[in-house]
This record gives structure tokens, C-alpha cells and sequence, in this order.
């Protein structure tokens, strides 16, 4: 009889979601699947990595990204953040709307190593004209936000579309924000999907797109600077509380412009966090200020909010608000799609979309990233797990 070979993750402190408590215990991989949770006696043959010291999670989710590379302007490949940001599902947010979502599909999604899916972006072309010196907004011409064809492309392609995308703000918009968010939410009711929305620059105010969300729908951008924040006077404003008690998802979005840490501080001092946490990277972020979901999380660690609950947000929350709860959690038959973090004691600075610095003394670091049962490289590619002891 031939004893299947196991790659064990050995004495980790397991966050395992899924309503089951952290503890320190072992994971073994078996053919590329969870086969156990708990502690693991090894047998030979077996390949134990000690991370002893470490987190060991379901490879993080981000729920706000923009991956058409080489097809739209903002668009970035996942492989240069997925292993150091310990990131395994990357969510398209409204890059390709119904005249090239098969593109997205075709040429990024389906070659890709990692889980992928996307908001479709309510406009027809997607997010066809943002660069540093271009910005043409996808719904200034609101001939272009077509519903049919939006309804359409979210039937065909029910594996990957887990909601519809509206840019809601003037720089992506004009005047037509409201107008566009109407649509939005009359497409995402008729193909029963929620809606992610953007806020920038009035109109509208955050305070009209929070009024009319739905449970379910997602408020992208949720802690950004003045103006047209969420808070007033260092309050949160009273729209954002009833959106929250509706079933509101709140969704940082970090990017060029949508994270402020006083802002951010202003709503975790009344007990407002965040339910989501995204990176929002694209060419004009990726680079700093947001660079990825981990740094974005050490973001909101280092602000104060509870490691655990920040890692939550990042991996067990999206994958759940993305239909996906398989991916946010460790469970035993489950695809193996694990990261492996570690404190880095180390003095380092993080800054947010309007420049203001925070010094820190550590933070987390991924160490090893699994998606799909294989092994993720520093570089973005896949291998297979190692066969040997380590």
C-alpha cells in the first residue's frame, strides 16, 4: 500500500477561521488538499516545515484590485505582489465592464495561478482612461453605462462576476454619479449580486451613496480623506452608522487617494472597523501608497485594530462577502490555500494617501505562500510543494 506523501506545517499559530479558535497546531497537505488540523506525528516520508513562531492563515483575499495588465491602464500583474503581500484570491474591482470582460476572463483569469474574480464594472468599456496624466471617467458619458449588456456579461459568466462595480465620484463620473449608481443597483437586483461602489469627489456626497446601499453592497474607499468623508468633526456621520445596522459592508480600498489615517482613527475611536480590508493596488499605488493587502493591513494593526480581526478582514470576511467562504478559512478536505506570516521586529514607516507618516517597530512579513495546493515563489510562479524534509 503507498502511503501518501504529506507536507506538514508544524506548530504555527493557526487561524483557521471558520468558527474554530487560534491554537497553536500543525496543518499537513495532502495532495494538495487540508488533510489535517491539529497535532501530526510525522511519518516517514513526510515533509515537515517548522513555522514555529508563525501565523499560518488562509492565503489573504483582496477583494479591491485592478489585474487587466496590459489591457487597461491601471492594471498591474498579480505575480509582483501575490508573495510578499501572502495574497492567494485577487478580485478584479470593475477594471472590465461588458465590452471586454471575455479579455479579462481569457487572458488574465484563466492562466492565472491564483483564485480570481471580479466586479463588473457597470460601464461598458471598464476603466478605460486613468493614468498619471490621463483620467477620462468610464460614466462621464452616461451613454456608456449600458445595463443590458452589463446584465448579460454577469449571466455568462456566473463562476467569476460577484458583483457589479459603480465609480460613483466626479473624477470618475462627472456630474452623472448618482445617475450611475442608480443603474448599478437596478443591474446588481436583476442578477442578484451586490454592488461595490466607489466614493471620490462630490457628487455625490458619500453621505446620498450611503442612504441608498443595500444589505450586502460594499462602500469602497470607506476611510478616505477629506472631502467627502465619513466622518464630520471627528464623528462619524449618522448615514454611515444606519448603512452598517442595513448590512452595509465597509471596504478600506487603500490605492492612490482612499485611505486616510486620521480619518481611520476618527472611526475606530467610536468603534467603527472596517469590515473589509483592501489594497486597491493599480499602477498608480503599487508602488506606494497602498503597495498591497499586507501592508495595508499592517496599516490598520498598527492604527490599533486587533491583529486577529485586521487578518479577518483580509482573508475570512471577503471570501465570504465574495460567495467564496472555502478560500477564507483552513478546514480539513478543503484546497489547500494557506500564507505563512511572521512578526519582523524592525523600525519601518508606512504613509497614507495624503502623506502623513506612521512609524512602526514591527510588522508582518509573509513567509510562505500556498494557492491552489501549490507553492507560490517570490516571483509570482507556481511550483509544486517540496517532496523532501526541510
Amino acid at each position: 500500500m503507498t502511503i501518501a506523501h504529506r507536507v506538514i506545517l508544524k506548530g504555527g499559530k493557526v487561524l483557521a477561521f471558520g468558527g474554530t479558535e487560534a491554537a497553536i497546531s500543525d496543518v499537513s497537505i495532502e495532495g494538495g488538499r487540508i488533510g489535517s488540523v491539529g497535532a501530526v506525528d510525522p511519518r516517514p516520508g513526510d515533509t515537515v516545515i517548522d513555522v514555529s513562531g508563525a501565523i499560518v492563515l488562509p492565503a489573504l483575499s483582496d477583494i479591491h484590485t485592478h489585474i487587466y495588465w496590459g489591457a487597461t491602464s491601471l492594471g498591474v500583474k498579480p505575480e509582483i505582489v501575490a508573495h510578499r503581500s501572502g495574497t492567494g484570491v485577487f478580485v478584479d474591482a470593475g477594471s472590465a465592464g461588458a465590452g471586454n470582460f471575455v479579455g479579462l476572463r481569457a487572458f488574465v483569469f484563466d492562466p492565472s495561478p491564483f483564485h480570481t474574480y471580479a466586479f463588473l464594472n457597470v460601464s461598458f468599456p471598464g476603466i478605460f482612461g486613468f493614468s498619471k496624466r490621463v483620467m477620462v471617467g468610464e460614466c462621464c458619458d452616461i451613454r456608456l453605462a449600458d445595463p443590458d449588456a452589463c446584465i448579460e456579461a454577469a449571466l455568462a459568466h456566473p463562476d467569476k462576476v460577484v458583483g457589479i462595480k459603480v465609480r460613483a465620484g466626479r473624477k470618475a463620473a462627472g456630474d452623472n454619479g448618482a445617475r450611475a449608481l442608480e443603474i448599478a443597483l437596478d443591474v446588481a437586483e436583476r442578477v442578484k449580486l451586490p454592488v461595490m461602489c466607489h466614493v471620490d469627489l462630490d457628487p455625490p456626497s458619500i453621505d446620498d451613496v450611503l442612504r441608498v446601499l443595500r444589505k450586502g453592497d460594499i462602500i469602497t474607499h470607506c476611510c478616505r480623506p477629506d472631502p467627502n468623508a465619513a466622518t464630520v468633526g471627528g464623528h462619524v456621520i449618522e448615514s454611515a452608522w444606519q448603512a452598517r445596522e442595513r448590512g452595509v459592508h465597509f471596504d478600506i480600498g487603500h490605492g492612490m487617494g482612499g485611505f486616510s489615517f486620521r480619518v481611520c482613527r476618527e472611526m475606530l475611536a467610536e468603534g467603527f472597523v472596517p469590515d473589509l480590508i483592501s489594497s486597491d493596488i493599480h499602477t498608480l499605488s503599487v508602488d506606494g501608497p497602498a503597495f498591497d493587502l499586507l501592508t495595508t493591513i499592517n496599516k490598520l494593526i498598527a492604527l490599533g485594530v486587533d491583529p486577529t480581526t485586521a487578518l479577518a478582514c483580509g482573508s475570512a470576511n471577503p471570501a465570504t462577502v465574495i460567495g467564496h467562504p472555502e478560500l477564507g478559512r483552513i478546514a480539513v478536505g478543503d484546497e489547500a490555500n494557506i500564507a505563512v506570516l511572521k512578526w519582523r521586529d524592525e523600525p519601518w514607516v508606512f504613509h497614507d494617501a495624503s502623506g502623513e507618516a506612521l512609524n512602526v517597530e514591527r510588522r508582518l512579513v509573509c513567509e510562505r505562500l500556498i494557492v491552489r495546493g501549490q507553492e507560490i515563489t517570490a516571483e509570482g510562479g507556481s511550483q509544486p510543494l517540496p517532496s523532501q524534509h526541510s
